[in-house]
């Protein structure tokens, strides 16, 4: 069984921050992935509330069994907030930004962890996110380093409902290699899903416009490289093929792969 779960959010109430694209790009991704014979679902602005969301990915992951695929796209706003657990080495926590988020809050990297940890052993789940600070979503590795870029399509973490302002970013000097490969895991972590994201942790993934049409950057680079891809290919080609599109100097954002060795073999999309 192979099953998708799209989400896009323009529209967020109560905010300053619509954006234009990501209705788009849930479409396009789950053009992609109905093609590769997918049974897709799609849940887009009011429909993609916080419990929604939650919902939606539950439901796939307990359903499951092995063998089958699971992919969840998610294009929208994503933001950070002080950590309060102490087990982020940067102090923060990562988030994406549902619908509702004006009344009910983000939904936080350990919860989506959480939530990926349902999957019964040898379901291949897969997050695809073109949010900003995507790089960790799903708590599989430590944040990586890069230099911070002026913002884009995110949402500062002052604007997050009943959430304190972040001290500011440490910044840094060096991008590192986007794809990382995880032989062992701390042993209070189970593997958790593949993670394609459209930026490190300490940049923006940027709302953008492709022959008049509203896209995310990474959205778009991602799934036009993906088409001139052959059969044969894994993760690692795919995102080599997109690093050589991103970052550019219109979209300085590093796309980036978070896996394990085992989930590098697994085939492309399917």
């Amino acid at each position: 069984m192979k099953r998708a779960l799209c989400i896009g959010i323009n529209d967020y109430p109560g905010t300053e921050n619509d954006l234009a694209g990501c209705r788009n790009d849930a479409d396009d991704w789950a053009a992609a992935l109905t093609a590769r014979g997918f049974d897709v679902r799609r849940l887009l602005d009011g429909a993609a509330s916080g419990a929604a969301i939650r919902t939606g990915i539950r439901e796939l992951l307990t359903t499951a069994t092995d063998g089958d695929a699971v992919i969840i796209t998610y294009s929208g706003h994503g933001t950070w907030v002080p950590d309060t657990d102490g087990d982020e080495p940067d102090h923060r926590d990562e988030a994406i930004c549902p619908h509702d988020i004006a009344e009910n809050g983000v939904l936080l990297d350990d919860e989506l962890h959480d939530l990926f940890a349902l999957a019964a052993p040898g379901v291949r789940t897969v997050l695809i996110s073109d949010s900003c600070h995507s790089g960790t979503l799903t708590r599989l590795n430590h944040p990586s380093r890069t230099r911070f870029l002026p913002p884009s399509a995110f949402l500062p973490p002052q604007q997050v409902p009943r959430l304190l302002q972040s001290p500011a970013p440490r910044p840094a000097t060096t991008f590192p290699l986007a794809v990382t490969a995880h032989a062992t895991r701390p042993a209070d972590r189970r593997p958790t899903a593949l993670l394609l994201a459209g930026c490190l942790d300490t940049e923006y993934s940027y709302d953008a416009t492709f022959d008049d049409r509203p896209n995310g950057a990474f959205t778009y680079v991602a799934l036009s490289a993906l088409a001139a891809l052959p059969p044969t290919a894994t993760y690692d080609d795919w995102m080599r093929a997109i690093r050589a599109v991103l970052p550019s100097q219109d979209y300085p954002q590093t796309p980036a792969l978070q896996a394990t060795t085992d989930q590098l073999a697994w085939p492309l999309l399917s």
